[in-house]
């Protein structure tokens, strides 16, 4: 085991300073002595790597409750908004609301072309009114008061123009409220622009009404005639428009107030909607809680009691979230009778195997005695029996082994008795080299320490055992010469053990069962001779595994040829700190 010169951990039971960690010590440790099998101050086994303040290790022991006083968080399914993303809720809403904005959309539109509809035809009956009177033959050629222009009933901005025969403007002009006196009140009849004229010149004259867009003046419904001039020989063409102003106000003003009506109405909707949605998706919500409650329960193993079901009131078939909550009832009823049979089988199963296990101990421990009994007289048999007989002591050792394991299976099954306390993981660890380093002094054995003993929640005795068998498994499962390292430090709230060796590595297809009973990696991983003999039983790694998690804590195994390490992580226990300097050891319990 490899030396180092990094300075050795505090002894527990000295004077710590101001901020400095103060351990638990492990019972029947002596306060202020070197543990057992620790190095003295000064000599640390290992090569010590990353060392961790004291402060930095004040954290709880694992278990039901909350580590270290953090909170206890759930990994199942958390509750979801009634309106956050992907959530019918949400898509109901945006579908009714889609729904009334095309609705809004569509009745907006029809009213709109049908009011255009209605105006045009009032338009279109104001300018049949206006040219019947300036068709009068003797309303032209204008200039005087009695002209068509200035007739009763015109409406301010009537355009009319006379064109001659070949499309000269003969006269014409345009209705407005200013005179060229500039006396407002009083109607008058003002030139039209020539780029007007010019345009109206190319108006149709089979009296067709038609809307056109004249510069300078704006938009204008005109008609065109073919009229008799004031000669009496000569036809032209005569066309009058009365101006679109009007309308296109009166559209404006009823789309401006379709749209601010369409905008409210989708708002309520949507408030409405979302409040009609949440009271009807009730019953569907309760059914998902009850199918997440019932998730989040660890059916893998052990006795399960799926008390959960949903409410009557909720598994009524007569609607569609009530035949889904009748469904998930009847399924949970079959579940729990399925895990009702399960647990009863493994029950009887582990029942079995406790008691085989225990009723075969004493016919072994008979066996073995009868065939070291014939020790003192195997001298005077005959070689092949004498061979015979320390194979039959041999083979009944390895097999009391394999029974005190799967005694000790059973009985972490059935539900683990453990001793949980603060327990020294340092010392533990270091003794288990030790022991290890003692059985397999073919093997390089190293070890890591921090400055600091890593107190761990848990039960020393298991512990130490599940150190013994993962040492064990790299001693019996790597050939000589092999170098296992072995480190101890802290991450986070957690202990941390890793043992690693350069030996040959777990194929792929075993190491992700490793753990379970019986597994061996002996395809791999060489056997040497001693494990032949009966130092294996293929149930090591599955204790450790077992023990782990009875101490809420984790085993995993990373391997490839030249490396494989497992790593264990344990739950710490609560430190606590020294308010000022010549403070002694503060050992409340914990709480």
């Amino acid at each position: 085991m490899s030396q180092t010169g990094q300075p050795g951990p505090t002894p527990i039971g000295g004077q710590p300073g101001p901020g400095q960690a103060i351990w638990q010590p492990v019972p029947g440790y002596p306060t202020g002595q070197p543990m057992h099998g620790r190095p003295p101050t000064g000599q640390p086994v290992g090569a010590a790597t990353g060392r961790q303040p004291p402060e930095q290790l004040n954290v709880g022991p694992a278990g039901p409750g909350p580590v270290g006083g953090a909170p206890l968080t759930s990994n199942g399914p958390q509750p979801t908004e009634p309106f956050g993303r992907h959530t019918l809720g949400r898509q109901l809403v945006i579908r009714v609301t889609a729904l009334v904005a095309v609705a809004a959309l569509l009745i907006t539109t029809a009213t709109a072309l049908a009011t255009r509809q209605l105006l045009m035809s009032q338009l279109d009956r104001q300018l049949d009114a206006v040219t019947a009177r300036v068709r009068d033959p003797n309303a032209w050629p204008i200039g005087g008061p009695d002209t068509g222009l200035l007739r009763p009933g015109q409406p301010i901005g009537t355009l009319a123009v006379l064109y001659s025969t070949d499309g000269t403007p003969v006269a014409g002009g345009m209705l407005t409220e200013l005179g060229a006196s500039g006396q407002r009140g009083r109607a008058a009849v003002t030139e039209l622009p020539d780029p007007a004229v010019d345009q109206l010149g190319g108006v149709p004259t089979d009296g067709t009404k038609s809307s056109i867009a004249l510069r300078g003046l704006g938009h204008y419904r005109v008609v065109g005639y073919q009229v008799v001039l004031a000669t009496g020989t000569d036809f032209g063409t005569l066309v009058v428009g009365v101006p679109l102003h009007e309308v296109e106000q009166t559209m404006l003003q009823l789309l401006g107030l379709a749209a601010l009506l369409s905008l409210l109405v989708i708002a309520g909707t949507i408030f409405a909607s979302r409040s009609v949605v949440v009271r009807t998706l009730r019953p569907l919500n309760r059914v998902a809680a009850t199918a997440q409650q019932v998730s989040q329960l660890k059916l893998d193993r052990g006795e399960v009691a799926l008390a959960v079901r949903v409410p009557p009131a909720d598994a009524n078939p007569a609607s569609e979230v009530g035949r889904v909550g009748q469904a998930i009832n009847h399924m949970l009823n079959n579940v729990e009778e399925a895990l009702a049979a399960r647990q009863a089988s493994e029950t009887k199963v582990r029942q079995f195997v406790a008691d085989a296990s225990h009723e075969l101990r004493n016919p072994l421990a008979a066996i073995r005695g009868y065939a070291e009994l014939t020790r003192r007289d195997r001298e005077q048999l005959p070689t092949e029996a004498a061979y015979a007989m320390s194979r039959v002591e041999s083979e009944a050792e390895r097999m009391s082994h394999l029974v005190e394991d799967m005694l000790l299976l059973a009985r972490l099954d059935a539900g683990p008795d453990l001793d949980l306390q603060p327990s020294d993981l340092s010392e533990i660890v270091i003794n288990a080299v030790s022991d290890a380093r003692a059985a397999g002094p073919d093997h390089a054995w190293q070890l890591s320490l921090p400055q600091h003993p890593v107190i761990a929640y848990g039960d020393p005795h298991r512990l130490q055992q599940v150190m013994v068998n993962l040492l064990a498994n790299a001693r019996t499962h790597t050939p000589p010469g092999t170098q296992v390292h072995t480190q101890v430090s802290v991450n986070g709230t957690d202990a941390v053990v890793t043992v690693t060796d350069n030996g040959p590595g777990i194929p792929p297809e075993v190491s992700n069962r490793v753990f379970e009973r019986f597994a061996r990696g002996d395809a791999s991983r060489m056997r040497t001779p001693d494990s032949r003999a009966g130092g294996s039983t293929g149930l090591g790694l599955a204790i450790v595994a077992a023990v782990v998690a009875a101490h809420h804590g984790s085993v995993a195994v990373s391997s490839q040829p030249g490396r494989t390490q497992f790593i264990v992580r344990l739950p710490l226990a609560r430190v606590m700190q020294a308010p000022q300097a010549g403070v002694g050891p503060d050992l409340r319990p914990r709480p």
